[in-house]
């Protein structure tokens, strides 16, 4: 089969491989459809998160097929998998971007997504990725089912916006909440609609992109502001009587955008940040702490909020024929790493095997 190889930072290659084959307990998936998140793109260029340097561990090993968003259908599994997963041959499944190992402290307390080994597909040897016309769903994987009514494209998004639902509830926000939601990708849009779905007083969206912003209206933001075009802080101040937003949700990934949160929330304000940074960030920490005593949380993956997720896509209340704006062939790999690096002309970019 053709699988997409990832051997080093910039060397990702089209490469001919054996199908894998299931050992027990385990499901061989035929992939329908995988997405470029923005960490894989960081990835890909060398990002020290995964690479490592002198104060991080490398992460990635290699060589492994990337793709850790995705959605495929059943096409071999034993009586255990059948039993355990509740799927048949057929079905429409997709799988939490992180196979626990089920045994450290983390997994025995149920908060499986800190697993210490951390296998996530595309990242670790034992868990290959989706950029691949097949792979396997590990005996200890989370796996659900999905409409086969969506789209491919539109069935694999069930990965960032679990993810982008886990950042909402990490805020805790209130019915009367104004909330900011930084950054109108694919992972911001999902903190929109999430944000939407527990009725705060008012949800703001900011990006560059004016069509990304329409999105952000779409998917249920109040307002939709243009960083480049408007003091943001000061018209959310504007917004809430001078007080400042009593929630900030960070999904752009890029540096200013944190001194931006910090600056707009009120005091004893919530800020969440979900984005992998590619480089490190500096802030006047006393914000935090001796101007506002702020709330900050970080977010990580999508843990527990995957069947809302699938019950949030199959309500269709999305524009997802917009946020999933381009499908590429598996050999395309690059041209898709290359728009999601560029931002101007996509929103969600997915190969199709």
């Amino acid at each position: 089969m053709q699988a997409v190889v990832c051997h080093g930072p910039e060397d990702y290659r089209l490469a001919e491989v054996p199908v894998p084959t299931p050992g027990p307990g385990e499901a061989l998936v035929q992939v329908e459809a995988v997405g470029i998140c923005a960490s894989d793109l960081k990835c890909y260029h060398g990002a020290t998160k995964f690479w490592g340097d002198g104060d991080r561990a490398a992460y990635v090993e290699t060589p492994v097929t990337p793709g850790h968003e995705f959605v495929g259908r059943v096409v071999a599994l034993d009586d255990t998998a059948r039993q355990r997963w509740s799927v048949e041959v057929g079905d429409r499944v997709t799988s939490e971007q992180i196979v626990p190992c089920w045994e450290c402290r983390y997994c025995v307390r149920g908060q499986y997504h800190m697993c210490a080994p951390h296998a996530i597909y595309g990242f670790k040897r034992r868990t290959p990725g989706a950029m691949a016309a097949y792979m396997i769903f590990p005996a200890d994987a989370l796996v659900h089912k999905i409409s086969a009514e969506l789209p491919p494209a539109h069935a694999a998004f069930v990965e960032p916006l679990s993810c982008a639902l886990h950042a909402v509830e990490r805020s805790g926000m209130r019915f009367d909440d104004v909330v900011v939601v930084a950054g109108c990708g694919p992972i911001g849009l999902g903190m929109i609609a999430g944000a939407r779905a527990r009725f705060p007083r008012r949800v703001i969206a900011l990006d560059l992109a004016p069509q990304k912003l329409d999105l952000a209206l779409r998917c249920g933001a109040d307002e939709a502001l243009n960083i480049a075009e408007t003091d943001v802080v000061a018209a959310v101040r504007d917004l809430t009587d001078g007080y400042g937003a009593d929630v900030y949700l960070e999904g752009s990934g890029h540096p200013s955008a944190v001194g931006q949160g910090l600056s707009l929330l009120r005091k004893l304000g919530t800020y969440v940040e979900y984005s992998v940074f590619g480089s490190d960030v500096s802030v006047d920490w006393s914000i935090i702490s001796d101007d506002k005593e702020l709330d900050v949380l970080g977010a990580h993956l999508g843990p527990h909020t995957w069947p809302a997720a699938v019950r949030l896509l199959e309500s269709g209340i999305l524009p997802m024929d917009d946020i999933c704006t381009h499908q590429l062939p598996l050999a395309e790999f690059q041209r898709g790493l290359d728009l999601v690096g560029s931002g101007a002309e996509s929103v969600k970019v997915s190969l199709i095997p």
